[in-house]
C-alpha cells in the first residue's frame, strides 16, 4: 500500500474498453485483485531515467548495546521498473511512440487530447489509455472520435503503474507504427514515481496553477521531457509569469523543453503537433 498517497491496499482496478458507435463501454470488462502493491517513502528519479541498484546499503548504525547493525535496502519500485522495461521493449519492437501525459486535475489534458486526436488520426494510427479513479467519461468522450480507447479505473489509487498499462495493452490490439497516448490520473505527486514504459513524459501545467508549481512538485518536473503551459488565453486575467515558471522548472530540470499553448483558442498547437510527429518519425528510422 502507498503509505504516502492512500492507494488501494488490494491493488484492485478495472480495465474497460471504451464503446464505439454508442456502446455503453461494458465490453471486455474485467477486474484485477492480484495484490500488486507498492510504496514509495523515499525520493526517486523516474521513468527510463531510473538509476537504482537492486540492493544497496543504507547505513551502519549502533544500537544501545554497542552492536553494529547493517541496514540493507531493496528498490521498492523494482517490480514496476522491470515491467516498464518490458512494455518499452514491446513498443520499440512494434515501432510505437508512447507518451505519458501527466498533470494536476483541471489542467486541460483531455481537451488537448481531443484536439490532438482530431488533427493526427488521419495521419497515423492513434490509441489511448485513459486513467481515472472512477467513471468511463473521458474514454467514451475520446472513443467518439473514432479511435480505440481503454479506460483504467484505479479506484482509490492515485496513479497508473506499469502493471496496469501492460494489462490494458492486451485490450487495445495496437498496430505497428502507431501513437499511444496514456493520460495518467490527474496528480502531480505519485505518477512521477512510476515508469510506464513510455518514450516521453509530457507534463501539462496551466497558468491558473501558479508559477511556483515546479518548486512545489519537483519530482514531476524533473521526470518530464516536455512541459506544456496551457490556458495562455487567460494570462490577462491571472497573476502568472511564464518566464518565472520556466525559470523555476529549469532549477529542477535544466533540459526541460517548453511549449506555450491554449487548448481553447488552439494557439501554439501547431508546435505541439510538430513535436509529436517529429518524435514519431524518429522511431521509424
Amino acid at each position: 500500500m502507498c503509505e504516502t498517497c492512500g492507494c488501494s491496499e488490494t491493488g484492485s482496478y478495472l480495465i474497460k474498453k471504451a464503446g464505439q458507435n454508442g456502446s455503453d463501454g461494458k465490453e471486455n470488462e474485467h477486474s484485477h485483485t492480484d495484490g500488486y502493491e507498492h510504496e514509495h517513502p523515499h525520493d526517486h528519479t523516474h521513468s527510463s531515467y531510473h538509476n537504482h541498484d537492486n540492493n544497496y546499503l543504507n547505513s551502519t548504525d549502533e544500537n544501545h548495546q554497542g552492536q553494529r547493525i547493517l541496514k540493507v535496502g531493496q528498490d521498492i519500485l523494482l517490480e514496476n521498473n522491470l515491467l516498464a522495461e518490458r512494455n518499452r521493449g514491446y513498443f520499440d519492437a512494434k515501432g510505437i511512440f508512447c507518451i505519458n501525459l501527466v498533470s494536476a486535475p483541471g489542467s486541460g489534458k483531455t481537451t488537448l487530447l481531443e484536439l490532438t486526436i482530431e488533427r493526427l488520426k488521419k495521419k497515423l494510427p492513434v490509441f489511448v489509455i485513459e486513467g481515472d479513479q472512477q467513471s468511463m467519461l473521458d474514454a467514451e468522450r475520446l472513443a467518439k472520435l473514432g479511435i480505440p480507447a481503454v479506460q483504467i479505473n484505479t479506484g482509490s489509487g492515485c496513479h497508473l503503474d506499469a502493471h496496469m498499462v501492460n494489462k490494458a495493452l492486451k485490450s487495445l490490439n495496437l498496430s505497428d507504427h502507431s501513437l499511444l497516448i496514456i493520460e495518467n490520473v490527474g496528480n502531480l505527486v505519485c505518477p512521477a514515481l512510476f515508469d510506464l514504459g513510455e518514450a516521453r513524459r509530457v507534463l501539462i501545467m496551466s497558468v491558473t496553477e501558479g508559477e511556483d508549481k515546479p518548486i512545489k512538485y519537483p519530482q514531476m518536473f524533473r521526470s518530464a521531457q516536455l512541459c506544456m503551459i496551457n490556458k495562455t488565453d487567460l494570462l490577462p486575467y491571472v497573476d502568472f509569469n511564464i518566464e518565472k515558471a520556466k525559470e523555476n522548472a529549469r532549477i529542477v530540470n535544466s533540459s526541460l523543453e517548453f511549449l506555450e499553448i491554449s487548448a481553447k483558442t488552439e494557439e501554439g498547437l501547431d508546435l505541439w503537433f510538430e513535436w509529436l510527429l517529429n518524435h514519431f518519425n524518429k522511431i521509424l528510422h
